[in-house]
């Protein structure tokens, strides 16, 4: 993909409220720049066009990273490792999908961020379990939905409550709260990195509704676009919508070679199938859209 020599980039050095102040300046793009932005990427490989994505999505990467505040890592490099995330995003969103680049490339901020957390704690690099991981992300929070905010050990009543709601043992609960505890820092505490003895935690957050707006935005189009996508299957027949379901809308796609035994035909005959069931789906969706008013008749 393409080389990133002059994106902004955190550092000690530098001071992370002057990295915000930075990357505020690239300009958010609206729905029709980002398609064609991203239809450059895909059919030309335009690193100018990706290099635009990326930036414009900064703030994204860098509100996800301050989420991950509690876990004694350097903030520069948990940002940068959710830049890198949203590059990784960059090169493989495909616009034709029917989504916001914002929404594709959280997932992918966010497994990131938690890949480099889980490489620099050593306390989850030995034999951790998903289930283990998952209370090491989500500890915190559920502590905070029952209310257990006392310091040190945690009630026994709490610790079975804690180990019900994330599917661990309690002994997993109590081991990893002893692990975590007074691994937050308060958001008035003085950050020194750069020099500043008066800058704070909290002077990181700066903005948060303005993302919080994007990020409801990207929701009601996410759920707009999934009504669409449901109105728009009934224009397909029940052949057309299983191998286009298969192919594009799972996980883990089924092959075309697969696909060809089940329905006794060729590989090819899938491939025009499914072609076809996806220009079919896309101009349904197009009208669809042009009738609820989501989209301006050209």
């Amino acid at each position: 993909m393409a080389t990133y020599a002059n994106l902004p980039a955190p550092s000690p050095e530098q001071g992370l409220n002057r990295y915000l102040q930075e990357i505020r300046k690239f300009p958010m793009l609206e729905p029709e720049e980002e398609y064609m932005l991203a239809k450059r990427w895909v059919e030309d490989q335009d690193t100018e066009a990706a290099h635009k994505m990326v930036t414009s999505h900064l703030r994204l990467a860098a509100k996800i990273a301050m989420g991950y505040r509690g876990y004694g890592l350097p903030q520069a490099e948990v940002i940068s490792e959710a830049n890198v995330g949203l590059m990784q995003a960059v090169k493989r969103f495909d616009p034709e999908k029917g989504f916001r680049l914002a929404t594709y490339a959280m997932w992918w901020i966010r497994a990131s961020i938690q890949e480099y957390i889980l490489r620099s704690w050593s306390l989850v690099k030995l034999g951790t379990t998903s289930a283990q991981k998952k209370l090491f992300f989500n500890l915190r929070k559920a502590k905070s939905r029952i209310g257990a905010l006392e310091d040190g050990d945690l009630r026994p009543e709490n610790v079975a409550r804690i180990a019900n709601d994330l599917g661990v043992t309690e002994d997993e609960v109590i081991s990893m709260n002893r692990r975590l505890s007074g691994g937050d820092a308060s958001l008035n505490a003085t950050i020194s990195a750069d020099g500043d003895s008066t800058a704070q935690w909290q002077d990181w957050l700066e903005d948060e509704d303005a993302d919080q707006a994007a990020d409801y935005e990207a929701r009601d189009e996410l759920e707009n676009r999934r009504a669409l996508l449901e109105d728009a299957m009934d224009v397909l027949n029940d052949r057309e919508k299983d191998i286009l379901m298969q192919r594009r809308l799972k996980d883990q796609p089924v092959t075309l070679e697969e696909l060809s035994g089940q329905y006794d035909v060729s590989r090819e005959r899938i491939r025009q199938i499914e072609v076809r069931a996806f220009e079919k789906l896309q101009k349904r969706m197009t009208d669809l859209a042009k009738e609820k008013g989501m989209l301006t008749p050209a």
